[in-house]
Formats: C-alpha cells, structure tokens, sequence
C-alpha cells in the first residue's frame, strides 16, 4: 500500500467527496431533519471519515507524521513560539507524583522514565493571537488579561498544534486573547503521565506571567480529557485555578463503559471500533505470550552465537490471540491512587457469549490496560468533581461519546449524587468529596452534531458553536477578573453565510424546530425556543445550565437527567468495559492481525534484534510500558527526530477551516473605515452633537461592532437565604448595576437616608420624596402650594433672559394666564414681580 501523504490521500478520499455530492441530492429528503442536510457539513463529515478509515491501514507512525506536518499561517494571525523552562517540568512532574501517591507511581512504572523527552527535545508551545489585536495592544499599552490555554485532540496518539491551528485562531479573534498551546508528546511512545506532565508545566509557565483570572482552559476530545486530568489535579494540589474550562467533546472515559459506545453512530465519524492501524515497531505492542516467544528466540540466539536472527517466519507462526480462556488472568492486588482503589490485573476480563474471556492486548495507546479507569486517565472516575471553575461542556448529538460527556457534566454540577460506589472510595476520596461544592457547568447537547463540531470550521452548525464557546470564555474571564470583557457582535460582523443546499436548509430552519421539539421531553415552564447560541448565559439552576441546540442554532430545553441514558447508570458499571465494544474491537483486531500478519511478524523481528543488542535501564524500579519509547532505547544507537515537512493537504484543510475567518477579518477592516451613515436629527442639522457623540464622547467607531459580556450574577445558588449578609450584599450590587448609563430603569427604587427623610441616589441626595410623604427642609419648598396672594414668577423687563415658559402656551386674549387664583387688583404683587427675577434659560452664542 502507498505511503500516507498529499498525493494517496487525495486518491482515497476523492471517491467519496464525489459519492457524497450525489447522494446528498438524491437522498435529500431523509436529510432534512439532520445536519448533513448542509452540503459543506455532509462533505464534511464524509471526508474524515473516509481519512480515518484509510489512515488505519498505515502506520501509527505515519499517521503521527502526517499530521505533524508544517502548516503555514494567515499573514493575520501572529504566531511565536516559546519554550518551557525545565524548572516548570520539574515542577510538573513533583504535583503529579504527590497525585499518584506510592501506590500509583508503582502502577505507571516508576518515576524517572516519563520524564525521558527522547528526539524531540524540550518542551514548546505556541502563542497564536490575531495580528491586529496584538497591534492594538501594542499600540494602547494594555495588559493580557485573556489567555486560552488549548490542549488539542486526537486520541491522545495524533494530531499536533499545525493542525489544529485553524480552529485556535478562530478562537482567538471571537474572544480577543491570546492562545498558547503546548506541543505535548503523544502515545503511544510517550504513554501516561507523558503529556500531562507537559500540559502541566505549560500552565505553570503562564503562571509566572499572567494571573489565574486571566486564563481560560479549552480543550477537543483527548485534550478535553486532559484539560479534566489538569483542574483535578491542580485543585487537589493547592494550585491557583483559571477563571473557567471549556471542554469540546471530551474523552473523559477510556474502558468504554458508557451506552452511546455500544450502538451505533452513523452521524459520527469516529470508528465504532476503535482506533486500529497496521502493525509496527510502535504499535501494537507485543502481548504476555507473544513476549515469551521473543524471549526465548533471544536466549537460542545468545545459547549459540552461531545461529543467526530468526527468521520472520517465525513470530508469524506463533502469534497469539488478543484473549485467553478462563482462569488464564493474573490476580491482581487493590492499590490506592487519586482518591479510588484500583486493581493492578494485567488483563481485563469480559462476559462473551456467557463465557469469561481475558483481553491480553492493550487497548488503548494512551496507556496499558490496568490503568485505563485510573482518575487521572478517566475523569469520571473521580471521586469528586466539585471545586473546579466553571465549566462548559459541549456535546455532539450524534456523536459516539455523548454518554460518558453528558454523565461527565451532571456529575461536575452534583458529585454526592454521582459518587463512586463505597467500595472503590478510600479516605481520602470521601474528604475530597466532602470538601468540594459543587461546580457551575454549562452543559450543550448540539442536536446530531458529530465528535468535535468545530473541526468543520465551515460548516453552518460549527459556526454557532464558535460563538457560544466565546460568550462562554469571556462570561469567565469577567466573573473571574469582576469587570466587562469586550467581545465581536458577530450579528454585525461574522455573517454565517450559506450557499447551495445550505440555504435551502435554512429555509426550513423554523419549521425543522417547530416539527422537532414534539419529539423531545421539555419542561413545561419553558418555551419550546429560549434563546440563541451565542446568547448571554442565563442564570445557573442548580449549578447547571442545562441546553439542547439545533443545528440552526436555536437553544431548547434539555430532558431531565432521569430521561437521559447517562444518568441512569448505576455506580458500579461506571469504568467497568462492556461486552458491546469489546465485541467491535476485538473483531476489527482479529481482522487486522490476518490481514498484516507479515507487517507483525517484521516489527518482532526487530523487537528481538534490539532486545539483543540490549536496551539502556533507568534503575532497578523503573519499568516503562511495554509501548513507550523510553524502555525501547538501544544501547548502541542515538534516536533521532524525524525531519518536519510541509504539507500540502493539511495547508488546503487548513485555508478551507480559515477562510471564514479570513472574509470576516476583511469585513471587520472594512467597516471600521467606512463612515457611519445614518439620519440627521434637525438639532444635529444646527451643530448639536448627535446622542451617540453625547453618549459616549471618546469611543472609537471600532468599537460600534463589538459587544459587552459582563457577570450578572448568574452562580448565585437559589438556595442562598434572603436574610443572609451575602445575599444582602448582592441585592446592593444589583440595585447599583440598575443603573444603566447613569439612567435609572423602571423598577428602580432609590435607598432613602433616615426615615422620613431624602432619599440618595449613587450616594448623592435628591430634593425630592419617593414612595414617602416626609416632610423636610427641602420638602416643604417643594410641596408647598400657591397661596391666594402669589402669583408665578415672571422676567424682569429689559433683562434680556428668555422666560423658560412657552409664551404663546401662557397667554389668554393677549394676557399672561393664572396659574392658581390670583387678584390682579393686589399692589403687592406687582411689587413682587419688580423685585424678583424670574426663572430663565441662557442661551450660549454658536
């Protein structure tokens, strides 16, 4: 098979672009109900799916390379790298074994090999920010005070920050900050706790330059797992959290023990087997029993130095299966770690057919099977998620993970209710859950929507979902840092545009809408639409906010936890693997190891050859996973990294995910140097100022197209009592912030000084009552009433002021009107209109 580049992957996915493009059309009806119903989301769709399937038969190495490939950048976008001071690794690497404790430092095989960098040297990150916010930074001498610290996905095995680059930079112009994102090493040469030392040392980095409130988390499939690992971690360890965390279709469970993972997913393109690829050196690594025979072709060949290297023949003729029959799984003992008590089997164990089998091979890349449902590998094995920032959680409808996602997100908001059973929780994981309230999470199923939506950055769905994760990022950045936070008005700026199928489809965005919520439980206070993506968030209801999202966009009510699958899980099966998945992917093994058998046999062969020549050792407790590169490094050759390329196809993926971006950029430019065209007022027409210069004197014309995020409150529990002085102290807070503009609204009601007396306003007395008949001072001039021997006030002659009374209003047949009972015959008031003045407007000269 050819080599996986530009050119072959091209060749393979092109049959389906084309196959796609038809039978969109042709099955046009059954689509209107789904998201495919968008040609570009379709087209999609279809493409990584067929990439994915073709990538499985490479390599892991190849896949690994191509995505790593060189991706050149939008000249609008800046980008620097840095690199990660050792002293922060270190660091990172002491909070992580005070996490794993004794127990499960002994269980990831030591605690020197993971600190091992191999080829690829020190850690680096990258900062992407858009040009023109950097300039005006720059220019105006402001602080950061917005930083995404973005962990990116694929599966914890591929992917890298060039790929991903096109997303984070949309990122960055929606919510104005600066993204820095680590190049962490990847499984399974570098298994866990690899890349969550080197995530860990990138925050500790920002740490030394930026305040906590000043950084958001975020993260896609693997790295919203990791983005999870971190705040648990750095929560237990004392270490300053940031203002929020934005997880985007996490994996946050690696045993698979979830429904959605079971059935099928024909609007996602993850493979519903699980990841497989050709053989390699790399992976998969060789089983118990295949390692019995490598070793004993090792001790024939040092026994006799006559004989030769086996042959390839011969591994391939002794290969094993990927399960054993009953009673072959090792015993394993229960360790403490992170808070839960573990087995340290070497195989899982699974009912098929009614009869106990033993999975031998390892499972995942990210790290062997005994620690598949450790915490800080599976999220929802935590014994607590309470006490992190607020969260936003977003959820594909269709995509195969649901499950464990919308699980991960009830049990962040309520962690008593989705504890661990007792018999898994030690002490500590009970102080833990006793410790920590529980965490505001703002929780989006996004209607059929497959795994991590924003990758198809130019889709119609993807778009809305851009926008809510920025309103979401800068809602924390301005709880966390108690000011507002300028972000685009995308209504005015970032147009979601359509073409073809696309704008059909949104003709029936109202009607689909309409037509879908009778199929779906909603509750009966709300209405069948609550708002838009993009929206401000609205108050947290039991530390959640609980939304469903069409694929237009509209917000509708989630079902109630009791009618989700996800929920009703009962504790115990939470981590444990089911017989529906393994069932998939042993099938798909049993698959692969037939058809590579030769490319198996090859890579055993090269295992013996280096286990000849030897391996170096990291020390006496030191015992790596069998796939990390740290316990595969020949005593008598230098690893080196591969050199990087520039990749043609993941530069035109990239230019495709980016030119939305690159059209809203140029609109932005545009308006901000187009005059303002609008209607003059007849006062502007003779040189007033209009409302908007009166309003806001300084303002740039920058600043028309964005928008004010601002924290209204919307954490503070229901269940707070009213007499409370915190609860006191909020309505205070909210009666000020009534204020808009100075303008009080309408049902503000202004704190009174003594009773009985002047109320104030902002600190400053009025002359006048509210809602009380007091009499003071001031009062009594004010409510006193005309008497039978006054008159009004009227100009003085020759004085030159103009009454401020409309003269035409106040004359009857050519006289002055009464205002009250008056004698004209009375002298004195007369005299009184001589010796006062009356009430005038000045009028300054133009």
């Amino acid at each position: 098979m050819n080599r996986l580049n530009t050119t072959s992957v091209s060749l393979a996915v092109t049959p389906t672009v084309v196959t796609t493009l038809f039978t969109h059309y042709l099955n046009k009806k059954n689509l209107k109900e789904q998201p495919t119903t968008h040609l570009s989301y379709d087209e999609g769709l279809h493409l990584i799916r067929s990439f994915l399937e073709y990538a499985s038969h490479h390599t892991v190495e190849e896949i690994q390379g191509f995505t790593a490939q060189w991706v050149p950048h939008p000249q609008w976008v800046k980008l620097e790298s840095v690199t990660i001071p050792d002293e922060h690794l270190g660091r990172a690497a002491g909070l992580i074994e005070d996490e794993l404790g004794p127990d499960g430092i002994r269980q990831v095989g030591g605690r020197k090999w993971w600190h091992w960098r191999g080829p690829k040297g020190p850690l680096e990150a990258e900062w992407i920010e858009m040009r023109a916010d950097a300039n005006d930074r720059k220019k105006n001498n402001e602080p950061l005070r917005r930083v995404m610290l973005y962990v990116h996905g694929g599966a914890y095995y591929f992917g890298s920050v060039d790929e991903h680059r096109y997303q984070m930079q949309r990122h960055a112009r929606k919510l104005k900050a600066r993204v820095l994102a680590p190049r962490y090493r990847l499984a399974p040469q570098f298994p866990f706790p690899c890349g969550l030392q080197d995530c860990l040392a990138t925050y500790l980095y920002l740490l030394t330059m930026q305040d906590p409130s000043t950084i958001v988390f975020a993260g896609d499939s693997a790295g919203g797992g990791m983005v999870m690992a971190m705040l648990c971690l750095l929560r237990d360890r004392g270490i300053p959290l940031p203002a929020g965390g934005i997880l985007i279709s996490p994996w946050a469970d690696l045993t698979h023990s979830f429904p959605s993972v079971a059935g099928e997913a024909p609007l996602d393109y993850i493979p519903q087997s699980g990841f497989h690829h050709k053989p390699s050196r790399a992976w998969p690594p060789p089983n118990d029993d295949e390692m019995k025979i490598l070793r004993a072709e090792v001790d024939k060949h040092k026994k006799s130095a006559k004989k030769g290297a086996p042959s390839a023949d011969e591994p391939e003729q002794k290969q094993h299966s990927a399960v054993a029959s009953t009673g072959d799984g090792e015993t394993g003992v229960h360790i403490d770690s992170a808070g839960i008590y573990a087995e340290t089997e070497s195989f899982l164990t699974v009912t098929l057919d009614g009869e106990l089998v033993t999975i031998k091979d390892q499972i995942q890349m990210y790290t062997t099977n005994a620690l598949l449902s450790h915490p800080l590998v599976s999220p929802v094995m935590q014994p607590s998620l309470g006490g992190l920032p607020p969260l936003l959680i977003t959820v594909g409808g269709g995509e195969i993970l649901r499950d464990e996602q919308i699980y991960l997100a009830h049990k962040c908001a309520n962690p008593a209710k989705y504890a661990p059973p007792d018999a898994v929780l030690t002490d500590h994981g009970r102080r833990l859950l006793a410790k920590y309230k529980p965490t505001n999470v703002q929780l989006q199923v996004w209607d059929d929507l497959c795994h991590v939506a924003p990758t198809l950055s130019f889709t119609h769905p993807a778009k809305y979902m851009y926008r809510s994760i920025a309103q979401f990022g800068a809602w924390a950045l301005a709880r966390a840092q108690n000011r507002d936070i300028e972000i685009m008005d995308d209504d005015e700026i970032s147009v979601i545009t359509t073409s073809g199928s696309d704008t059909e489809a949104g003709r029936e965005e109202q009607r689909e809408e309409g037509g879908d919520n009778g199929t779906q439980p909603q509750d009966e206070a709300m209405p069948a639409e609550v708002g838009r993506a993009g929206d401000p968030l609205p108050a947290f209801k039991d530390y959640m906010i609980r939304q469903r999202i069409s694929r237009n966009g509209a917000i509708l009510p989630l079902p109630s936890a009791e009618d989700l699958p996800a929920c009703r899980m009962k504790p115990e099966e939470i981590g444990v693997i089911k017989e529906g998945p393994v069932r998939k992917w042993l099938a798909t093994r049993h698959s692969w190891n037939d058809r590579y058998a030769r490319a198996k046999a090859k890579a055993h062969k090269k295992i013996i050859k280096e286990m000849i020549a030897g391996y170096k050792d990291f020390g006496a407790d030191e015992h790596p996973p069998p796939s990390a590169l740290a316990g595969q490094i020949p005593v008598d050759a230098e690893l080196r990294a591969g050199k990087r390329r520039r990749s043609f196809g993941l530069a035109m993926w990239s230019l495709w995910g980016s030119k939305h971006d690159e059209m809203t950029v140029e609109r932005e430019l545009k308006a901000n140097h187009e005059p303002e065209m609008r209607a003059v007022t007849p006062n502007e027409s003779k040189g007033a100022p209009s409302d908007s210069e009166a309003a806001e004197p300084g303002q740039s014309r920058r600043h028309s197209h964005q928008q004010i995020v601002r924290d209204e409150h919307q954490t503070v529990s229901e269940e707070m009592e009213d007499d409370t002085a915190v609860a006191q102290l909020i309505a205070m807070r909210r009666q000020q912030e009534a204020l808009h503009d100075g303008i009080p609204g309408s049902d503000f009601a202004p704190e009174t000084g003594v009773a009985g007396k002047r109320p104030f306003l902002d600190g400053i007395a009025l002359p006048f009552s509210v809602r009380n008949d007091a009499e003071t001072a001031s009062m009594i001039t004010l409510n006193s009433t005309l008497t039978p021997g006054s008159r009004p006030l009227s100009p003085v002659p020759g004085s030159g002021f103009a009454s401020v009374a409309d003269p035409k209003r106040d004359l009857v047949d050519g006289k002055p009107a009464a205002n009250g009972p008056i004698d004209e015959n009375d002298s004195d008031n007369e005299k009184l209109e001589a010796q006062r003045p009356g009430i005038a407007t000045f009028v300054t000269a133009m």
